[in-house]
């Protein structure tokens, strides 16, 4: 799905970025060019980046417990 228009920015482009060290909506910004615009897409991209950062941190979790 769109997260971004005016950069056409998928949620699929925003968990990549993620993957490879994006941890802050800053990054995202830099890399991908997210609410650098209108800003309408923050929060949803926000919550992507969340997400996906927290699916990245869960198999940490596990494996320490």
């Amino acid at each position: 799905m769109y997260v971004c228009l005016c950069n056409a920015v998928t949620d699929h482009d925003i968990r990549a970025a993620v993957r490879h060290g994006a941890e802050r909506m800053s990054d995202l910004r830099r890399e991908l060019g997210v609410s650098a615009d209108c800003g309408k897409c923050a929060c949803e991209a926000n919550r992507v980046r969340k997400e996906a950062l927290y699916q990245i941190a869960e198999p940490d979790a596990l494996a320490a417990a």
